[in-house]
């Protein structure tokens, strides 16, 4: 078996090809939304290092650029903007200045997501439900049509969402946020035919409990209550996210991953941990 890599990262993300040589031939494109923290900015950086090409989009100007300041240190050549993905306007015109930066896309990591209020139905707020679902849902799908339609013309492609455990088992005080999960993975699953007879793999990352913003954005600032939620046991990382995207886009054309379900070893379901650890 022959590796290719110039540090520890890049030769183990070309061994985790179990067993099969994958080399990248040539600089690939890659788009994250969602790449100013957590694990777009993880996944970002990632493939900075094993010789990707990226085009980031996100809503906070200075972490975004930060972003890409790292990853054009590791040697990626980077177009960013400012995107908000609520906004079909915005993504469109985001999609269209991209294509005047790169000839061709590769992959699309549609990470953009968060979930906000953990309120039981009665008492959900409108904003909360509206902010989950525009971004999650609907900024999910403009992305993908517009991204998809510059795939369809080459013929290739490779589109990841990043869904949830979520997304698979609701859990009490989660019915907007789960609701837009589950939709994730039905999104995912529709696209997968609609995209087949044009060469376009479509898979989805489903992460359980990991230490990011997440629980953060929930609580609305709560830092304390955001903390707790990780006490007791070791959480994922957004590197161990990131590297399930890796895997997923680096198999061979012949490959497709539809599904990857990645948890903590403390985690047996969305509700179900062992905090004793």
């Amino acid at each position: 078996m022959i590796v290719y890599g110039s540090n520890i990262k890049e030769i183990l993300f070309n061994l985790c090809c179990v067993g099969r040589p994958y080399i990248w031939k040539m600089k690939k494109m890659a788009c994250v939304t969602g790449a100013t923290s957590g694990f777009g900015k993880a996944i970002a950086l990632m493939l900075a290092e094993n010789n990707w090409d990226l085009c980031l989009c996100g809503r906070r100007a200075y972490d975004l650029k930060e972003v890409a300041t790292l990853c054009e240190e590791k040697g990626a050549r980077v177009w960013s903007k400012v995107v908000d993905v609520r906004v079909e306007e915005e993504v469109i015109h985001f999609v269209s200045d991209m294509r005047t930066h790169f000839s061709s896309i590769d992959v699309l990591v549609n990470n953009a997501g968060l979930a906000v209020g953990k309120d039981p139905i009665q008492n959900g707020l409108t904003e909360d439900w509206d902010r989950m679902m525009d971004t999650n849902v609907k900024g999910l799908l403009w992305m993908s049509r517009e991204v998809s339609r510059w795939m369809i013309e080459n013929k290739s492609g490779t589109i990841v969402n990043i869904g949830s455990i979520a997304g698979k088992q609701a859990y009490p005080g989660g019915s907007v946020y789960c609701a837009s999960k589950f939709a994730v993975d039905a999104i995912t699953q529709s696209m997968r035919f609609d995209l087949l007879q044009h060469n376009i793999r479509v898979g989805q990352v489903c992460p359980g409990a990991a230490e990011t913003e997440f629980s953060k954005v929930r609580f609305k600032g709560d830092e304390g209550i955001a903390a707790n939620v990780y006490q007791g046991y070791i959480p994922l990382s957004a590197i161990d996210v990131a590297e399930a995207v890796c895997f997923i886009i680096s198999r061979p054309a012949h490959v497709s991953i539809h599904d990857i379900t990645i948890m903590p070893t403390a985690q047996a379901s969305a509700t179900v941990l062992n905090k004793a650890q």
